[in-house]
């Protein structure tokens, strides 16, 4: 049933980091000030991330992936 109504998690590396990438070019003012050091601006990033996937990311898994692309 959860598969049926496409309610899984999205956890899937690959998937999420062309997502991600979507995310960091759509929000340069944000990635800007992550890495001014307004380390708030990660968690709007996750949520941009979460919004596009409808809930169904891994947060975890997607603040990995940010952290890893904005180094």
């Amino acid at each position: 049933m959860v598969e049926e109504r496409g309610l899984s998690l999205v956890s899937d590396v690959s998937e999420l980091d062309g997502m991600v990438a979507q995310v960091l070019e759509e929000n340069a003012v944000a990635v800007s000030d992550y890495r001014g050091g307004k380390t708030q601006a990660l968690t709007f990033l996750v949520g941009q991330v979460m919004r596009l996937t409808r809930g169904r990311a891994k947060p975890e898994v997607v603040r990995d992936i940010l952290a890893q692309r904005l180094g």
